[in-house]
Order: structure tokens, then sequence, then C-alpha cells
């Protein structure tokens, strides 16, 4: 039965209109997620970036034979509890460093306590009245500043917020990586030319093929499970160390490198393959020589987002007990560490508030390195891609 134009352009109205609503329904969806984001960076940046700077304030430093006993009286009693007890802490340790400082007294810059850091900031503090007071006295004659805060970036955890910093977290952050890289990319690339060049295509490869998509998908935490059944339980591999780390994470990878590289080895064309084999190469000739090469950037593409999305995975290494409290910088994949993950979810249960804004920092360097490695990902690809 013919349909009359009327009904015809009413049916194009119809599909019109829907087609706008979709547009609509898309673009406010887009718009919703972008404000999410600006939202949640501008957040954390506000929260992050007092955790750059810190209070210090001008002394005068006794190193006498009594400090050397008694830190605290390195400092005039009436600003005693304006500093940091773990500089004062330190004390001891520079005399015995230094001789030469033992009966001396200088004019030093050192850290303010936290509560006074967060009374130089405008955040909720615990100081006294006296003690605001004698704090605006020493701004006002240029004796209490805030600083770019080095020590946040040089030093370790501890549970002084003056003190904390990113350090042993960072590099706890690259062997656990370098471990991960290691053990997941050639066993990632090798399993993927595996399957994609040489194995049959029957049941088995298929049964692999599902279980290895289901593995990309699965939460992150059974992957600590299984780290801490396997090699911490089995075959007793230190805890709370990058070796152990960046195994159970390279067990988490393993599945997004597969995927990444058979993808990037069928976008070469069979034309390449059967030039090569026109002229005499073997399988694995073909695949060295020519097929590898010219999918080595979607390769390495895949690789670098896999390995971002592992830095960025906090629960895998809570199994694995990578949440230790960690003040000092290892130096081997074998020495207890943290990551940066790990650092900043240890900071976030901390009931000073001081360890707000450090909390939001370590988020801030955190998000940095992975908008950077990603970032990289993607001129990588851009600038190696080859379309055919």
């Amino acid at each position: 039965m013919s349909q009359s134009l009327d009904e015809i352009t009413l049916q194009l109205k119809r599909r019109h209109r829907q087609s706008r609503l979709m547009k609509w329904l898309s673009m406010g969806a887009l718009g919703l997620a972008g404000l999410f984001l600006v939202f949640f960076f501008t957040d954390m940046l506000m929260k992050g970036l007092p955790a750059f700077q810190q209070a210090q304030i001008q002394v005068k430093a006794h190193y006498s034979e009594q400090a050397s006993k008694m830190p605290p009286a390195a400092v005039d009693e009436d600003i005693r509890d304006l500093v940091s007890r773990g500089w004062l802490r330190l004390i001891p340790r520079q005399i015995q460093d230094q001789p030469k400082l033992l009966g001396t007294t200088r004019t030093e810059w050192v850290l303010a306590d936290g509560q006074v850091d967060q009374y130089l900031k405008d955040h909720p503090n615990r100081l006294s009245e006296d003690a605001r007071a004698r704090v605006d006295e020493m701004v006002a004659q240029g004796r209490a500043e805030l600083r770019f805060n080095l020590r946040f970036f040089t030093s370790g955890d501890s549970k002084m917020p003056e003190l904390a910093g990113i350090m042993a977290a960072a590099l706890g952050t690259v062997w656990t990586m370098l471990v991960t890289l290691v053990i997941a990319f050639p066993i990632g690339v090798m399993t993927a030319i595996y399957l994609e060049e040489f194995a049959p295509d029957n049941r088995l490869t298929q049964l692999i093929e599902i279980n290895i998509n289901n593995l990309a998908a699965i939460p992150s935490i059974l992957f600590g499970l299984l780290g801490l059944a396997i090699f911490i339980n089995f075959f007793g591999v230190p805890r709370s160390t990058p070796l152990v780390g960046g195994m159970t994470l390279a067990l988490m990878t393993l599945p997004v490198i597969i995927i990444a590289t058979r993808t990037a080895l069928r976008s070469v064309p069979d034309s390449i393959r059967h030039a090569a084999f026109g002229v005499g190469c073997s399988r694995w000739q073909v695949v060295r020589d020519h097929v590898l090469p010219l999918a080595m950037p979607g390769i390495m593409t895949g690789s670098i987002i896999g390995l971002a999305q592992a830095m960025g995975e906090t629960a895998p290494l809570i199994i694995v007990g990578m949440v230790a409290f960690i003040p000092d910088v290892g130096g081997t994949i074998t020495d207890a560490a943290t990551v940066l993950p790990a650092q900043v979810f240890t900071w976030s249960g901390e009931p000073d508030r001081a360890f707000v804004e450090k909390t939001a920092g370590g988020i801030v360097v955190l998000l940095a390195v992975l908008i950077a490695l990603n970032a990289t990902a993607v001129l990588l690809r851009r600038k190696f891609e080859r379309r055919w």
C-alpha cells in the first residue's frame, strides 16, 4: 500500500526530530562530563597547590650541649611551640655530623609547626590566640612566611605533615613500573604475535582469546588476591616490595598489552605479508622484519596506556602490602616500599587536617604523570602511525 506525500513528510519530520533530540542529548552528556572534569581538576588544584608551599620561621638556633640531649633547648622558649618537632629532633644528629656547630648560635630559617603552616594558609588550625598573635608579629617582622615546599618532593612519609613528602613513594612507583614493564611487555607482545601470526584457529585458541578478553575486564583487586596467593604465599616473594607489586601489576597489564598488540598486528595489511612470502621469507622473518616494525607504534601506544592504568591502581597493591609506612627512600626492588596511589590513600585516612592538602597534592602529581604518559602515547601514535 503506497503512502501519501503528507504521510511521508510527517515520518521525515518525526525522524529529524528524533535525530535532533539525540544530538542534543549527546551534546548535553558531553557537556556534563566536561563540567565534571573541570570541577574535579579545579577542586584538586585548589586543595593541592597549598601543599607545594610550607611555612618557615626565622629563629636563633643554639647548638649547645643541652640541645644535643634535649632538642627543644635549641630555640628560645617563647617560640618553641611554633617550631616543627621534626626539625628539633634533627638537632642531635646535626651536632654529631658537624662537631663545629657545638657551642654556636645561628640565625636560621627552619620548618614551622604544621598548625602554624595551616594558620598562614588560612586553613582551620588548633593554634591558641596567644600563638596566633606571636605568629602575626613574626610575619610583620618578616620572620615567618610561606616558601616553596622542596621537602614535599625530596623526603619520604612522616606522621608530621610538615615533614611528609612523596619521594619514597615516587621511587617505589618507578621500581614497581620497571618490574611491570620488564615482565609484561615481552610476554604480552610474544603472546600476541603467536596468537595472531602462528596459532591455528581452533577451539583452544578461541578459548584463550575469550579468557584474555575477560581478564582485561575483571576487577583489579582480584589480581591482588592472585598475587598474594601465588607470589607471596607460594613462591615466598618478599611482601611490600616493588618486586611483588610489579609482578602483580604485570598480571593485570598483560591482557591490555596482548589486546593492543593484536590490534596493531591486524592493522598491518596482508599485502605486506604476501610480498615477504613471495621473496622467500619464512613466517618468522615476515613477522620480525616486516610486520612487527610496522606494528610497533601501535604496540608502544597500547603498552604505555596499560602501564599508565597500572600506575594508578591501588587495590591490588594494598593486598600485597604496599601501603607500608616508608619514611626513607628504598634502593632496590626487594626493599619495603609504597607507591603514589597507596601513599595518597594512606594520607587520606590521617586525622590531621594538614594531610588534606598533602593528599590533594599527591593526587595532582599523580594526575600530572598520568596525563604526561597518555599524552606521550597519543604523540607516538600520531607521529608513527601509518594509514594504508
